[in-house]
């Protein structure tokens, strides 16, 4: 879904320096000539316009193709102008049949190239795509750029708030001074050939793809939500100077919270001599090595990260996503899966798996007893809750000897929350379960502390809120999911045991809409009977925060994205549970 490259993945997101831009371009474009997708040579003597748009995109950069929809309709707009669009593929990796089934999902409307030496893009001193270049009638640059400043590292504007390509083109054909002739481009590197030294101490064969299997397969492989794969020697190479800037800036892996506050089991950070390896293989190079040094592959079951499901469960009928959302949102869908067990079945572990990542923002399972209705999250309890996906995180598996309980003759029900990303999906979404092998000693119960009642004011920049919660028996507490929509800032749980001894349990100083994550503790936590757990917020709403929708308006509780959520799932057992 659109929100990959928000969250998801940060790793194709970054910010071009200002030394590239301190004059304007002025430099006139030498003819070129390059094949098409028919195999047709397309040239830019050919092209006699008042002004020439040339973008440079990828295939697999989550912020290029969210672009690709309004490069589309920026086509349209400017055909009847005489203002001639042509898209050039300079990345290595990329192949012509990626570039062809690419241009047919975005039924991208104009020539696409291939540039596969970067002799071209060399030639505009192209370096990360999506960046388009506007051109004269004597193929003078005019304009290069953004398209516009909707999407960017950590943020997904609902709308653009300067249109600059076409801002650039409307004065152009009017006869008028570009008043913006340059502007960040945030996209990802255009992948080139790495050239190796001869000897290195560190090589990809013994050490690099030790690391990739350990920190980023579990994401970059096909069937997740990577949106590229790092599994082979070229995979990674070509991604190398995107990797090194990411994890040189801890963007990567993504993990988000205070290392100040707990230890937890699904801690994704590099370790610093890992890093240090990193960063020290992509300075030299990026050498192989000796081939007799590469670990064994990994072994995945595609497209789950919990292991192979003792059985999978997937939406009685398909959705379909429109390209654009009305005034209202998408209303949450819930699909009724029953289940027909005869006994009662006990869950070791659960993923639930979006059908399509491009448009499922959320799904959260619950699980239903003789058709009682679904209870929400905002009820305050969470109760039924099986499992929740969110873009950034995995499955869960409940520690050993623990599990949730799903009752004979039950029902699955999934709670899909769908945001449109410029063309019409749909969706069938699936939950995969692993039964537990024995009847477990504690039953795994999910409990939501939640806040509904609350106003964010307008153009607040940090807006606090509190949920609480009190346990009336011992408790043994597993895991922490925070979860708030675009104006959420940061988030944190204290425990308040009854000698009133406060602890910060987990703390996420930057809390990111795109990538949510289960803090699973890495030895679960007995709290005493009568200890409260407060969940502490803020929200920006303030013009400052990208993702704002408005900040003008006052902020209440809602399902949409526009409005807010203030919720800290825990999953928790009794401790004097014997089921």
């Amino acid at each position: 879904m659109r929100r990959y490259f928000l969250f998801v993945f940060s790793l194709a997101i970054l910010t071009l320096h200002e030394d590239l831009f301190a004059d304007p371009p002025t430099r006139a474009i030498a003819n070129f000539t390059l094949k098409d997708l028919t195999g047709k040579n397309w040239s830019l003597d050919d092209c006699k316009s008042k002004a020439i748009v040339v973008a440079f995109i990828g295939t697999q950069c989550p912020v290029n193709n969210a672009y690709m929809p309004r490069l589309v309709e920026l086509e349209k707009t400017y055909r009847d102008k005489g203002v001639p669009f042509v898209a050039i593929n300079a990345n290595e990796h990329d192949t012509q049949a990626s570039i062809t089934a690419h241009a047919k999902k975005f039924a991208l409307s104009f020539p696409v190239l291939r540039d596969e030496k970067q002799l071209v893009a060399n030639r505009f001193g192209a370096e990360r795509h999506p960046i388009v270049y506007v051109l004269d009638d004597k193929h003078t640059i005019r304009y290069q750029g953004r398209i516009d400043d909707q999407y960017g590292i950590g943020y997904d504007r609902a709308k653009p708030t300067r249109r600059d390509l076409a801002i650039a083109l409307d004065e152009l054909l009017d006869g008028k001074a570009v008043t913006t002739a340059i502007t960040k481009v945030e996209g990802c590197f255009i992948t080139r050939v790495p050239s190796a030294k001869a000897k290195a101490d560190v090589t990809f064969a013994k050490d690099v793809l030790r690391i990739m299997q350990n920190r980023c397969q579990e994401c970059h492989r096909p069937g997740q939500i990577g949106p590229m794969p790092l599994l082979t020697y070229d995979d990674v190479s070509n991604w190398a100077l995107m990797i090194r800037e990411v994890v040189a800036d801890n963007r990567m892996p993504p993990w988000h919270a205070d290392s100040k506050h707990g230890t937890f089991k699904n801690d994704r950070r590099l370790a610093d001599d890992e890093r240090a390896k990193l960063l020290a293989w992509i300075d030299a190079g990026c050498p192989e090595g000796d081939m007799s040094d590469l670990p064994k592959p990994r072994q995945f079951t595609e497209g789950w990260t919990i292991g192979k499901p003792d059985v999978v469960f997937t939406m009685p009928k398909e959705y379909t996503i429109p390209a654009k959302t009305g005034k209202g949102g998408i209303p949450y869908k819930y699909a009724v899966i029953p289940t027909n067990f005869t006994e009662d079945k006990w869950i070791q572990a659960v993923e639930a798996r979006p059908g399509n990542h491009e448009v499922v923002h959320h799904i959260i399972a619950y699980v239903t007893e003789g058709g009682k209705k679904v209870k929400q999250p905002g009820d305050g309890i969470g109760s039924g809750m099986l499992v929740a996906y969110a873009p950034g995180d995995l499955g869960s598996a409940f520690a050993p000897g623990s599990a949730k309980r799903l009752p004979k003759g039950g029902s699955l029900v999934l709670q899909m929350h769908y945001t449109p990303n410029g063309t019409e999906q749909t969706d069938k979404s699936s939950i995969g379960l692993i039964f537990a092998k024995e009847p477990p000693k504690t039953e795994v119960k999910t409990r939501a502390i939640t806040q509904q009642l609350f106003l964010i004011p307008a153009n607040d920049a940090s807006h606090r809120v509190v949920s609480k919660t009190t346990f009336s028996k011992d408790v043994l507490l597993f895991s922490m999911f925070p979860h708030m929509h675009l104006r959420g800032k940061d988030f944190k749980f204290e425990v308040i045991y009854p000698d009133n001894k406060r602890e910060t349990l987990l703390s996420v100083p930057r809390y990111d809409f795109g990538w949510q994550s289960n803090y699973i503790l890495e030895k679960p936590l007995r709290l005493p009977a009568g200890t409260r757990i407060e969940c502490i917020a803020h929200f920006d709403n303030s013009a400052k925060n990208p993702n704002n929708p408005n900040p003008n308006s006052i902020v209440f509780w809602g399902e949409q994205t526009w409005q807010e959520m203030m919720i800290g799932f825990v999953d928790y057992a009794y401790v004097e549970d014997k089921k």
